[in-house]
């Protein structure tokens, strides 16, 4: 008769355990192989050797591991949200979506689960199904810090600032020394209008990390710096530490650019603005050819505009508006003005139409199409619409102001024939050099002088084109104008989306809705006149962009 193995004891077990919780997981993974050759069909021990592998890099071999776990044991949640973990380490989202929801419907009550989950809706856009899944994870562990800081994210995605600062301040309660719910609550204060919110807790998450250089970066876009004062040599100081976080080496640059320019200090401020643009441009790897080509086969899409969708479905009732140019171009200022009418809601900048955008216009080039099919118009359209409907509020009117949108005017123009495109025009210079002063997240193209006069000019000939391909559909609005003749200029526009004359668009300063963006404080002053013309005491420093915007205007 053949002797049955013994049952692995808790003691093997802590053992591996306390390897693990030491860093040695290089031991504890040759302990649990030794153990797999006694109980070769023990899933907790494929968890744990996933769990060493995650930890040490090997993240295939994770997979692998955790794949078995749950072969062997099926209703195996542990395994299933390790599993998720490492699948949304290699950017299988859809897949690490699957295995949460896998561990959620074995044990509900799974606080990390849902944490995870949400974040990856976030991430996607899926924001009512994010925060739901991040209630469920705070509603199951009420001191959830973390749950409660990406909640506050998600809400203020959502363009509900208020639950985000109540998020975020329980995610402080709960965590007192946390630096990024102290950062986010400032960025919502900011978003508000709050100035005094805003300082204070971005003093905070500096007294918890000195040397963050985004913390840095947005404290100087506020604050106006005086010589002597003790943040300067800080963060000069900071920046001698060889061992300095790359992103935050960025960020120290660019807050001392905007520090040396409140000192007019020029020499210096380029000096740092250059370094930290130069080092972003690294971070990002920016290539113009990659633009160039993206600009191309737009164009090649649109040279036959679909022309579907002439009566177009309107189930939900909503108006899209839709403000389009370069950044740093005004579109931060119509949006204020507009949202501030009675029957207008402005959303601020929404990935929406790029997220479902994106992925036809991937299969168009794949296919080498020649036109678009109904169905890809047709799609982009519901979903849109569907995503504007998920916002929950009464206006009909919704204004989406993401800049670069441009872009996808065409299929704008395709779904939305029904639709308001306004296109903000600001001087070339002015644009330019405000977008190269400004740190980005994205628009990639923004840290090199020579790279943002090459793509101006793929702006510029891409509007072009679509006023030929679409004529009449775009309205024009120039910023200098504007701010000259604020009433004359603001019912043109009012005149143009079909709305009555409301007071309100010329007291848009007092306008308490969230702006999130890097003018977030500027749009709740009165007009400034007179801000095109600031970049013309920099011109020295910005021959490259001068002579390429001159060279590609040519």
């Amino acid at each position: 008769m053949k002797k049955e193995n013994p049952a692995l004891s808790r003691d093997q077990v802590d053992l591996i355990m306390e390897l693990y919780s030491q860093g040695r997981f290089e031991e504890a993974i040759s302990q649990i192989k030794s153990l797999n050759e006694i109980y070769p069909n023990v899933p907790l021990l494929f968890n744990l050797i996933g769990a060493c592998y995650r930890e040490i890099g090997q993240l295939d071999g994770a997979a692998k591991m955790f794949r078995i776990a749950v072969q062997i044991k099926p209703d195996y949640a542990e395994a299933h949200f390790n599993y998720g973990v490492v699948l949304q380490d290699s950017e299988q989202t859809d897949d690490a979506r699957n295995s949460y929801k896998k561990a959620i419907a074995i044990q509900p009550q799974y606080p990390d689960a849902l944490n995870n989950l949400g974040n990856l809706l976030k991430d996607s856009g899926e924001l009512k199904e994010a925060i739901e899944y991040f209630e469920w994870a705070v509603a199951y562990q009420h001191d959830f810090a973390e749950a409660y800081n990406n909640l506050g994210l998600a809400y203020s995605d959502y363009g509900r600032p208020e639950k985000a600062i109540d998020s975020f301040e329980k995610a402080i309660n709960f965590k007192k020394d946390y630096e990024k719910a102290y950062f986010n609550l400032a960025m919502s204060c900011k978003d508000i209008g709050n100035k005094e919110g805003f300082l204070i807790n971005i003093e905070k998450a500096l007294e918890i990390r000195p040397d963050w250089g985004a913390a840095h970066l947005h404290l100087s876009r506020v604050k106006k710096y005086k010589k002597n004062d003790p943040k300067i040599f800080e963060m000069e100081s900071y920046l001698l530490n060889k061992n300095l976080k790359l992103i935050d080496r960025i960020g120290l640059n660019f807050a001392l650019a905007h520090v040396n320019e409140d000192l007019k200090n020029y020499d210096k401020q380029f000096e740092y603005l250059n370094e930290a643009n130069s080092l972003r441009k690294k971070e990002v790897n920016y290539s113009f050819e990659k633009d160039l080509g993206l600009f191309s086969r737009i164009k090649d899409s649109f040279k036959s505009p679909p022309g579907f969708l002439i009566n177009p479905v309107n189930e939900n009732e909503i108006n899209p508006i839709f403000i389009v140019g370069m950044p740093r171009s005004g579109t931060s200022l119509v949006h204020q003005i507009l949202d501030s009418h009675s029957i207008v809601h402005g959303a601020g900048e929404l990935n929406y139409l790029n997220k479902f955008v994106t992925p036809i216009l991937k299969k168009f080039n794949k296919q080498k199409k020649i036109l678009y099919e109904e169905k890809d118009i047709q799609k982009i359209r519901k979903s849109y619409l569907d995503s504007l409907s998920s916002l929950n509020v009464n206006e009909k009117n919704i204004i989406d102001k993401m800049p670069l949108n441009f872009r996808h005017i065409g299929f704008i123009a395709s779904a939305f024939p029904d639709a308001k495109i306004i296109h903000m025009n600001r001087d070339s210079m002015a644009t330019c050099w405000s977008i190269y002063k400004y740190y980005f997240n994205g628009n990639y193209y923004s840290f090199d002088q020579i790279d943002l006069a090459r793509y101006y000019a793929l702006y510029k000939d891409l509007m072009e084109f679509w006023k030929n391909q679409f004529p009449g559909l775009i309205f024009d609005v120039c910023y200098e104008d504007l701010t000259v003749n604020q009433e004359k200029e603001t019912r043109k526009i009012l005149d143009y989306c079909e709305l009555e004359w409301d007071d309100n668009c010329l007291n848009f300063h007092k306008n308490q809705t969230a702006v999130k963006t890097t003018s977030a404080l500027q749009v709740r002053q009165k007009i400034y006149q007179g801000s095109s013309e600031v970049w013309k005491k920099y011109e020295p420093y910005l021959q490259p962009l001068i002579e390429g915007l001159n060279y590609y205007k040519n």
